[in-house]
């Protein structure tokens, strides 16, 4: 079985389902974005979502990603850094618990937290993020034997921000001999990091997984051709567009992926899990296609959850349904 290890984001989501924009306007945070706040503004929304009501659940993209490798039963493990407090434990004992090899690093700061809005009849998701300790790990955290005996290396596009830090990190999986995906995250992540995304994918980067936006900011095309672009300075382009399914490019093969049947009422952590089902799949050398479906099928789990995490029962179903398309025929 081949094994995969992730770095990203050490994150508690802290879930809150909103009726409507106004908390987001009066924060001026853009519908649909990731935004970082500091210490301060990340306190005073929280002093307004106490009322409403949230859900804590352990989270960051790569983490949510190794998270769903490690229950389909591939060998994860995540690279990250938490505070020394009690989101930082918390985050720890998800990890443990679903089985993932841990190296988290402690930082000064306190742990870092997404603030996750759902807004709107189709679940869309807004972020307002503090990374805290998050954004202490630095290229110096990172050593040759934290990548020693793993296959992937999965890394969030949120990371880019930290240029030395990722650059170190896909020289070091290279190093290794590793198969390197990306997640790109967030269109505006994208669009202020541009070139050196480039740079990074054409140069290291072997699957590249986006969404309609990020790959229209990364390409400046919308999703058909955007995919086409994306295959030619990487092994794997991927390119998912919600309810319309997903594009899968290789060379001159495209796959048009349809979505997985699901009762969505929230989208937090799909693209997340998607890449989990596909990287999965791809590691068992399944084609192209069955990855994409792969993929499909264990996002369309988590959008009938509230947050980023699967329920038992749902797992269950779909490792079931997994094992039937891996006998299916193309």
């Amino acid at each position: 079985m081949k094994s995969i290890l992730g770095i990203g984001n050490a994150l508690t989501d802290i879930l809150a389902l909103l009726p409507d924009d106004s908390l987001l306007e009066h924060f001026h945070i853009p519908h649909g974005s990731m935004q970082h706040v500091d210490a301060l503004t990340a306190d005073r929304i929280w002093q307004h979502l106490k009322p409403i009501g949230v859900q804590y659940v352990a989270g960051g993209s790569a983490a949510n990603t190794i998270t769903g490798t490690a229950v389909l039963g591939m060998p994860s493990g995540f690279i990250g850094k938490v505070g020394d407090d009690e989101l930082g434990s918390l985050f720890y004992a998800d990890q443990q618990r679903n089985g993932i090899k841990s190296c988290l690093l402690k930082g000064i700061h306190s742990s870092g937290r997404a603030m996750v809005f759902v807004t709107g009849p189709d679940a869309d998701r807004t972020f307002a993020v503090y990374l805290g300790a998050a954004l202490e790990l630095v290229p110096e955290d990172l050593r040759p034997e934290m990548f020693a005996g793993y296959d992937y290396f999965h890394i969030e596009g949120y990371l880019v921000q930290n240029q030395h830090l990722v650059r170190r990190a896909v020289k070091l999986a290279r190093e290794a001999g590793m198969v390197i995906s990306i997640d790109m995250a967030s269109y505006n992540v994208v669009e202020s990091n541009n070139p050196f995304l480039h740079d990074i994918v054409e140069n290291y980067v072997d699957i590249v997984f986006a969404n309609e936006t990020e790959a229209l900011s990364f390409t400046g095309k919308e999703p058909r051709e955007a995919v086409r672009e994306i295959a030619k300075i990487c092994k794997v382009g991927v390119v998912k567009m919600g309810k319309l399914g997903s594009l899968v490019r290789s060379g001159d093969k495209e796959y048009e992926i349809d979505i997985w049947p699901g009762i969505s009422i929230d989208g937090t952590g799909a693209g997340d899990l998607y890449a989990a089902g596909f990287l999965f799949a791809h590691s068992q050398g399944l084609s192209l296609r069955k990855c994409g479906d792969i993929g499909s099928m264990v996002a369309a789990k988590v959008v009938e959850v509230i947050g980023p995490k699967i329920d038992i029962p749902r797992w269950k179903a779909v490792k079931q349904e997994i094992r039937q398309r891996i006998q299916d025929p193309e």
